[in-house]
């Protein structure tokens, strides 16, 4: 059986069901889906029910893909999900804000996150808002001229203990979390579009919202905790 190539496992959970997608990513279109109602609603510290879930599946996605899955993108939707907006003023003294001044200032405030919210794990980190010469910006612009660069950044995380519990019962089949992604950020920002979960998280993931900061693991072996900045905007 070979690894995995142009195929993506995308798993999605939430109190009340358990969704599973392959998805083709040269052909944005799942080549299998199955879903599982919990009834009862599904504790996220007892995973019982998801590993029942998972022995039934992977072995499914393996047989159809003729490939062996070795990572997974988990899509989360529970009342552990955090959320917290940050604002920032860095002084410019009439230099060109570029990406290299906002990238600084991004990391800034991605480490004063991480000092205040110590048991938590940033998921996704959006600006909301640039505010340039007093002047508010949606997006962007590279190379203008400003005594003062202000940010507002809205940051996603979930509690490491979480995480831990879903790395270990993915390690029972050697898989490793990709990504973790925020189920109601995903679908809201694609809330007029006709299309599938699966496609909307490809889209998240490959950078599709301009105003996501990218991260990447600081250890490429463990890809469930994200440390430094791989890429600031496509």
């Amino acid at each position: 059986m070979a690894e995995e190539s142009n195929f993506e496992t995308y798993l999605s959970l939430t109190k009340n069901k358990f969704e599973i997608f392959l998805f083709d990513k040269i052909n944005l279109k799942n080549l299998y889906k199955d879903e599982l109602k919990v009834e009862n609603s599904f504790n996220f510290l007892d995973l019982e029910q998801l590993n029942k879930f998972l022995d039934i599946q992977i072995f499914k996605i393996e047989k159809i893909s003729g490939k062996f899955i070795k990572n997974i993108y988990l899509i989360l939707e529970n009342d552990l999900n955090f959320e917290v907006n940050i604002s920032i003023k860095k002084k410019n003294y009439g230099n060109l804000i570029n990406k290299k001044s906002l990238e600084n200032t991004l990391i800034e405030v991605k480490d004063l996150f991480k000092e205040s919210y110590q048991q938590q794990t940033i998921i996704h980190m959006i600006i909301n808002n640039y505010l340039i010469n007093g002047k508010n910006y949606s997006s962007f612009i590279d190379n203008l001229r400003g005594d003062n660069l202000s940010l507002e950044i809205n940051f996603m995380s979930i509690s490491n203990d979480i995480l831990v519990k879903f790395d270990k019962i993915l390690e029972k089949y050697q898989i490793t979390i990709s990504q973790y992604l925020n189920r109601n950020y995903v679908k809201n920002f694609f809330n007029e579009e006709n299309i599938e979960l699966s496609e909307m998280a490809f889209k998240i993931v490959n950078g599709y919202n301009d105003n996501e900061v990218i991260l990447v693991p600081k250890n490429i072996e463990n890809k469930g905790f994200f440390e430094k900045f791989f890429q600031l905007f496509s």
